[in-house]
């Protein structure tokens, strides 16, 4: 297959001989599959256009037999031959400055068929990829289904002061966040978005959810998420503090929370496995801090900003072989800036306030409440 980018760079490289009178006829040839799995030259492009003199090339024809009028200038990748570049003069003479210049032509045709194909491999892989991508989330949606309904019966024969009743609603809640990030997998036109930052490859793709201008009160976002570091607390056996209140404020909440959680996951997965660890929050008139502590050890000086760059991970998590993207804190700051506010590492923990931990990290996320 062959692009039109590429045909029209073909008659704008061939065009350019029209200065030379002993030329009568200019024409590129690549190779192209044809039934039967073989490659065959086919013509692509010829100058002059209206001609019309070139005629396909066959594979054992004398069309591909040179001559003092005629030459053959193939297209190489590498030691393959991926076409040719055919040259008609009407004179015996080939000066020096002529091949110089049909050589540069035939290097520049050559690049530009290579970068044709493999453009069109790697559109193709993404093509399939997308389709593969769309396959997934289809066929996930229906056991995330399965469980809703199984979660949701099981809600109801529990009686509503069964101390059980909570764990099945946060199941609930994680379940559905679940379905949102389906949802980002397969995304409608116009799904939410973070900025690519400076230096990366292309923006995040977010849940229709997490659009940092949908603000709702804070506490019922982050009410589940409290009770999940609950439970990952008691399970590992550490000490979780929480906030003694959560402040009554509008924010993007599904944000904040999902910031949150990526936090909590680095806290509880990096820190010291024996440590006390907790979120801190206060909320002025007109801006809400929130924060994860833990109680060490503390990121290192020259790690402090780096961690926070895509795909960059701390030493600490390389050097025990802990799981991880590096995207956790990059996504969270991203999430942050998008709603005009920020993150940033604080070391000690007791910087955010007297009676937090003289050693260990703080994470604090700040946001207007304007």
């Amino acid at each position: 297959m062959i692009s039109d980018r590429f045909r029209r760079l073909v008659r704008h490289q061939l065009s350019q001989f029209a200065d030379r009178a002993e030329l009568t006829a200019l024409g590129l040839y690549v190779a192209l599959p044809v039934p039967g799995g073989e490659l065959q030259l086919q013509l692509v492009g010829t100058w002059p256009e209206s001609d019309g003199l070139l005629e396909p090339a066959e594979a054992t024809g004398p069309l591909l037999i040179g001559g003092e009028q005629r030459r053959w200038l193939p297209l190489r990748r590498g030691t393959v031959v991926i076409g040719a570049l055919r040259v008609d003069s009407a004179n015996l003479a080939w000066p020096e400055e002529l091949q110089q210049r049909l050589q540069g032509a035939t290097t520049v045709l050559s690049e530009a068929r290579c970068l044709d194909l493999e453009q069109q491999r790697l559109q193709l892989q993404l093509d399939q990829d997308r389709r593969q991508r769309s396959l997934l989330v289809h066929q996930m949606r229906n056991p995330l289904a399965a469980l809703r309904t199984f979660t949701q019966l099981l809600l109801r024969r529990l009686e509503p002061g069964d101390e059980r009743r909570l764990l099945v609603e946060h199941l609930l809640q994680e379940e559905l966040a679940l379905d949102r990030y389906l949802e980002a997998l397969d995304p409608p036109e116009g799904a939410a978005s973070l900025p690519a930052a400076d230096g990366a490859e292309g923006p995040l793709l977010l849940p229709p959810a997490l659009a940092p201008e949908r603000r709702e009160p804070l506490a019922p976002r982050l009410e589940p998420l409290l009770a999940r570091a609950a439970a990952t607390a008691a399970l590992q056996g550490r000490v979780w503090q929480p906030p003694s209140c959560l402040p009554e404020v509008q924010v993007p909440g599904a944000v904040v929370a999902e910031i949150l959680a990526n936090l909590l996951e680095n806290a509880f997965r990096y820190s010291d496995p024996t440590g006390p660890l907790g979120l801190w929050c206060r909320s002025t008139g007109d801006s809400l801090e929130l924060a994860v502590w833990d109680s060490g050890p503390a990121i290192a000086p020259e790690e402090r900003q780096r961690i926070f760059g895509r795909g960059v991970r701390g030493q600490r998590g390389e050097a025990q072989g802990l799981a991880g993207s590096g995207l956790g804190l990059a996504l969270a700051r991203d999430q942050a800036e998008a709603c005009g506010g920020g993150l940033e590492l604080l070391v000690p923990a007791s910087l955010l306030a007297p009676g937090l931990p003289e050693a260990g990290n703080a994470f604090r996320l700040q946001l207007p409440l304007s």
